[in-house]
């Protein structure tokens, strides 16, 4: 495994990192909850020291996964990131339907308990706001952060899909110790964000590295999702005409593969984590299986000249998109 220290916080963190938002059930398709936490210990077994997860995964099932995953004494082995931020009226349970943005005081206050008991764990290292909450001054936010602080519930705090206004706000009121936003081939649009943030000394993260699965060589024709799957409303390259480009590109990380003699995800994880500006990139697994093989992509790196050639690859995608 390879490390990075994470920004300003003095953690040392594996460049990949469990993304978990699969292992909710809910949003992307049935996952197995025995393959869920065999997946998390095979992350932990490999060298991974840092699990990301929310209460919106599932609405609370990925937390609860994690925590069952952890509680057979491998919660000191990690450092743990849950999220706040969103909030549920009575109703539709997914994250589409019902779900409210709510950074207040006493939402998050109660938001955070109800996660430390999810979890099965008395403190969460880093706890972001996952969502802008346009109804909540950021200062009230950020004192609140800073509450949790104190009474040692959390130790680091940042944001996830935040706009530079915002960031620039919360990173004066001195609680942006994080910023994570989606970063890989088939998403940059929050690159100079990335890159601004890190020079300022907050830890970076990037999730959705593997494209939710079309980075990985698995899915080679338009998939026909389930209503519901949060990947047809999240991500804009499951419809055509970004899909056929991005299969252009898959051409590209497949020779690579190929004269490597490695699955294509391991190409597509070293492409993100190789950035200097990217601290760690989220991973996700549904199994123990794709858990060893996106931990081997740490034992080696891409040349110049492979980098050149994704690079290329990606520009053009990006010039026809």
């Amino acid at each position: 495994m390879r490390y990075k220290t994470f920004g300003s916080t003095g953690l040392e963190l594996s460049e990949i990192s469990v993304g978990t938002w699969a292992l909710g059930g809910k949003d992307m398709g049935p996952v197995d909850e025995k393959d869920a936490i065999e997946a998390i210990h095979a992350m932990i077994d490999q060298g991974v020291n840092f699990i990301d997860t929310a209460p919106t995964y599932g609405r609370g099932a990925s937390e609860t996964i994690v925590g069952k995953a952890l509680s057979s004494g491998k919660r000191s082995q990690v450092t743990l990131l849950t999220k706040c931020g969103i909030r549920w009226e009575e109703g539709p349970k997914n994250f589409q339907k019902g779900a409210i943005r709510d950074s207040s005081h006493d939402s998050i206050m109660k938001q955070v308990d109800e996660s430390l008991k999810r979890l099965q764990t008395d403190y969460i290292d880093i706890y972001l706001i996952h969502w802008p909450d346009v109804n909540t001054p950021l200062e009230e936010t950020a004192d609140t952060l800073k509450e949790l602080k104190r009474k040692g519930k959390i130790r680091f705090s940042g944001i996830s899909n935040f706009e530079d206004a915002d960031l620039e706000q919360l990173y004066s009121l001195d609680v942006l110790d994080v910023i994570q936003f989606p970063y890989s081939m088939v998403n940059r649009s929050r690159e100079d964000l990335l890159k601004k943030y890190h020079d300022k000394g907050a830890a970076t993260m990037g999730y959705g590295s593997l494209g939710a699965g079309i980075l990985t060589g698995a899915i080679r024709q338009l998939p026909q999702f389930e209503p519901g799957d949060a990947r047809l409303g999240f991500y804009d390259f499951f419809v055509e005409p970004k899909f056929s480009r991005v299969m252009k590109l898959l051409k590209v990380l497949d020779k690579i593969a190929e004269q490597r003699h490695v699955p294509v995800a391991q190409v597509t994880i070293n492409w993100t984590v190789q950035h200097d500006f990217i601290n760690t990139s989220l991973t996700g697994v549904r199994n123990a299986r794709e858990a060893v093989e996106n931990t081997a992509a740490m034992a080696w790196q891409l040349t110049a000249e492979e980098i050149h050639m994704i690079d290329q690859a990606v520009y053009q995608l990006d010039a026809e998109c």
